[in-house]
């Protein structure tokens, strides 16, 4: 599984340089223009002082024509008014038994922060709305326990939602829902958010909560996650997630299996973080995502001037053999490129020789900003692919300074120069570079 993950929590961003780079929010405006984002705060991130940065997040989001719904959490308030009435409750997220007295004070504290939420959409010039669009049943009898007023989500009312938004007005919705016998059930805002965004068909739903994203307890923060990979991660090492990271990743491959896109797990107390994640490649939490967002493809004539840029430091250092612009373009068709959402991130080269059904593998060079997300094993593993369904018997490589990297990750052996081809024998010599060769037998 290729996570990647860093150990401490994320400080202030790079990407949060003024409302984040100009150019950068621009390049995402086509893509997310009349599209629909569903934002889901926990009802801690209502109550931050960073709140009203993440209202004029919302303006700007509204002005650039993307659809926002908004969905919130109340189980910090739930839990402060039940110290200051005296009352235990029975469950404070939404996902237990809800009795009575916890219902009361669901809907107290939940009322309370759907007009502080309404009531700072009015003070950012945003109109909001709250609806009743959430249609729920009883969660019923489960394992032998009755839930009483727990309930389940049935449909979303998309025609009133969409009606909303065709009138620049946000939804806001409680994590409460009633049935058509006008009784009230309590909710969980995490999975609310995850069928308000299946229903309404949103390219993006983003989970604000107050910590880094989703957190492991050894490793610290994930940054990426295919959908595969967090099913596998939620299947066997469920135990070692933090906090709210456990019912966000739940939600986020739910969500992605009904068909959301992209799932963003951040820190919403962080001040322009919200426009960090949405409007640039490296975000500050967690992306969860489908496997097509990161993406593996043959290079076209077009991606050599991006190939021969992005291997520059690394020809700099001496890592890389120097290759001019006209020489990637003549060779094109052995080049392979690793794309993070439309941008070029890593690339790999793969130089046949039919006559010893032998084939290189080289200009192996992964951008600084994705190091250390298993890109590079990847792409190795892709070629190596390749290598085998057009019958070549053997792979090799050369290299000045990942030796290690290539024998212990990739599974090579020490070789001679003596392994190589003859016409690459030949070049080997002329470059004087006497860099070490390594060979695999497929």
């Amino acid at each position: 599984m290729q996570m990647h993950t860093e150990k401490s929590a994320v400080p202030k961003h790079p990407t949060l340089q003024r409302l984040v780079d100009l150019r950068e929010i621009l390049r995402y405006v086509p893509q997310y223009r009349d599209k629909i984002f569903v934002i889901a705060f926990d009802g801690a991130v209502v109550e931050h002082d960073n709140f009203r940065n993440l209202l004029l997040d919302l303006a700007l989001l509204r002005s650039l024509s993307i659809g926002v719904t908004l969905v919130h959490g109340a189980g910090h308030q739930i839990g402060k008014l039940a110290e200051q009435t005296g009352v235990t409750p029975s469950n404070l997220d939404g996902t237990g038994i809800t009795d009575d007295a916890t219902l009361q004070l669901a809907l107290n504290a939940a009322n309370r922060v759907t007009h502080e939420i309404l009531e700072g959409l009015a003070a950012t010039d945003l109109r909001g709305a709250y609806s009743n669009a959430v249609v729920a049943h009883p969660a019923g009898i489960l394992q032998g326990i009755d839930q009483q007023h727990t309930g389940r989500v049935e449909r979303i009312d998309v025609a009133l939602l969409k009606a909303l938004l065709a009138n620049d007005v946000l939804p806001v919705i409680p994590p409460l829902g009633s049935d058509g016998e006008g009784s009230t059930y309590r909710l969980n805002s995490d999975h609310v958010a995850v069928e308000v965004a299946r229903a309404l068909d949103a390219v993006k739903l983003i989970y604000l909560t107050t910590t880094a994203g989703i957190m492991l307890q050894r490793e610290g923060l994930v940054r990426q996650l295919t959908v595969d990979e967090a099913e596998t991660l939620l299947k066997k090492n469920k135990n070692n997630l933090v906090g709210p990271s456990f019912s966000k990743l739940t939600g986020a491959v739910k969500a992605l299996r009904g068909g959301v896109p992209r799932v963003h797990v951040i820190d919403g107390t962080v001040e322009e973080g919200l426009l960090a994640e949405v409007f640039s490649n490296d975000g500050i939490g967690t992306l969860v995502h489908n496997n097509e967002y990161q993406a593996i493809r043959k290079a076209q004539k077009k991606d050599a001037r991006g190939i021969h840029h992005l291997i520059k430091n690394s020809v700099e250092n001496e890592e890389l053999l120097p290759r001019t612009r006209a020489e990637i373009e003549r060779q094109i068709e052995d080049y392979f490129v690793f794309e993070v959402d439309g941008n070029l991130a890593a690339c790999i080269a793969l130089h046949p020789f039919a006559e010893e059904r032998k084939a290189e593998m080289a200009c192996v060079c992964v951008a600084a900003k994705y190091e250390n997300q298993g890109i590079g094993a990847r792409l190795m593993q892709y070629v190596e692919a390749q290598a085998r369904a057009n019958a070549f018997k053997e792979l090799f490589c050369l290299s000045t300074q990942a030796v290690n990297y290539l024998v212990k990750r990739g599974r090579f052996r020490l070789g001679t120069p003596d392994d190589l081809p003859t016409p690459r024998r030949a070049r080997y010599d002329a470059s004087g570079r006497r860099s070490q060769v390594l060979k695999k037998i497929l």
